[in-house]
């Protein structure tokens, strides 16, 4: 797997096509989104992406799409998170999160991040400090919450992580009781 984290202008034709592509397999067909998915935002983001195989049909593995700030709403915004049906459940989809972190807290250091995600997605980004922001509400006749995760601060990702880990041990250990 090949991690690339490219502003707009840095994508190949091909990297742009396959990350269009795989947007539309997983928000268009399967998650039955009609939406206009060229959106004009993707030039002004930074996309954040694992591929395989660029000979392949649908090689993006992972992808989302990461949004500046502005002087009026200074929060980034992170979007059109997926990942393949092939690598869900392995630990991609976590390593896609970090990997926007990281090019966050590069970019755009000390801002706070946001994101829509779908009800049951809740639980995942509050693992990276994401906490429930508003919602829900309907996207796409869809529950959805929008989590927000501050800088200032939060814990590093590592610490966020080994909490979770502890937590889990936890109820584990209680479960068994």
């Amino acid at each position: 797997m090949n991690w690339k984290t490219l502003e707009f202008e840095q994508l190949s034709a091909r990297e742009l096509y396959l990350i269009l592509r795989a947007r539309s397999a997983v928000f268009v067909v399967e998650q039955s989104h009609v939406c206009l998915d060229a959106d004009g935002r993707d030039e002004a983001s930074l996309h954040v992406f694992a591929v395989e195989d660029m000979s392949r049909p649908m090689p993006i593995l992972a992808y989302a799409r990461v949004q500046p700030g502005d002087a009026e709403d200074p929060e980034i915004v992170i979007d059109k998170v997926l990942t393949s049906p092939l690598r869900r459940g392995d630990g991609t989809a976590e390593m896609l999160v970090e990997r926007v972190l990281q090019a966050i807290a590069e970019r755009w250091p000390g801002q706070a991040a946001r994101v829509s995600a779908p009800v049951g997605l809740r639980e995942f980004y509050e693992q990276f400090g994401f906490r429930k922001t508003e919602g829900p509400y309907l996207e796409y006749g869809v529950p959805f919450i929008g989590l927000t995760r501050q800088v200032r601060g939060s814990p590093p990702l590592a610490a966020w992580r080994r909490r979770e880990r502890d937590r889990a041990a936890l109820v584990n250990t209680f479960e068994m009781l």
